[in-house]
């Protein structure tokens, strides 16, 4: 059997469907996912850091 692969993206996935078993497919997109609000999370934070410094007088105060 022949499988045309078009990129690595879908390479990647057809090894890991062949290699991990479905647990451990979950797991590694939930750790993804954790990856993912955390990075969301830390550019929140920094936002909030640099309006909170902002002088009132440059807010329009």
């Amino acid at each position: 059997m022949r499988v045309g692969i078009r990129s690595m993206g879908t390479a990647l996935r057809l090894a890991e469907s062949v290699l991990l078993a479905g647990g451990q497919r979950q797991a590694r997109r939930n750790a993804w996912s954790a990856v993912c609000e955390n990075r969301q999370y830390a550019a929140d934070r920094e936002r909030d850091a640099r309006v909170a410094t902002v002088p009132a007088k440059a807010a329009g105060h």
